[in-house]
């Protein structure tokens, strides 16, 4: 089924692999060259992201993507960083968990309004879709993932 994999383009030769998503700890290689594949955005940690790597890591993911704007000072969002490793974590190959610092990144923190924080941004096909503000209990955060995951 085309729905359970997902394409990781190779960094060596360029060639798109279709990776189902069963495998993508198995360490997937290249068809083409045989070079490891750089999951890009399949991990099962928060990828840190910023304004220059926005575009490349959220709005062309292949997965939908649920980003954590977030400040070092504030302790919402402290409460709310260990929920965001194990939602990564839980997640791995279904959806890309990201991390974006608003004081370090203010670009994209004016662009999508962040007005306060914590704030969770949820993209699907690199369309923001949904957002949370505040520190939620996980099973609040989920119940968004659900509706992302969602057909």
């Amino acid at each position: 089924m085309v729905h359970d994999s997902i394409i990781i383009p190779c960094r060596n030769c360029g060639t798109k692999n279709r990776i189902p998503k069963t495998r993508l700890n198995d360490r997937p290689i290249c068809a083409k060259c045989r070079a490891p594949l750089a999951l890009g955005g399949v991990s099962s940690r928060p990828a840190d992201i910023s304004d220059a790597s926005f575009e490349r890591e959220v709005r062309a993911s292949p997965l939908p993507v649920l980003v954590d704007c977030w400040a070092p000072w504030c302790g919402p969002c402290r409460m709310v960083g260990p929920i965001m490793e194990q939602l990564a974590a839980e997640f791995t190959g279904r959806i890309k968990v990201a991390k974006l610092n608003v004081d370090e990144n203010p670009a994209t923190a004016s662009h999508y309004r962040i007005q306060s924080i914590p704030t969770l941004l949820f993209f699907k096909d690199g369309t923001l879709v949904d957002r949370m503000v505040g520190a939620h209990p996980k099973k609040e955060i989920e119940a968004h993932i659900a509706n992302l995951l969602a057909p």
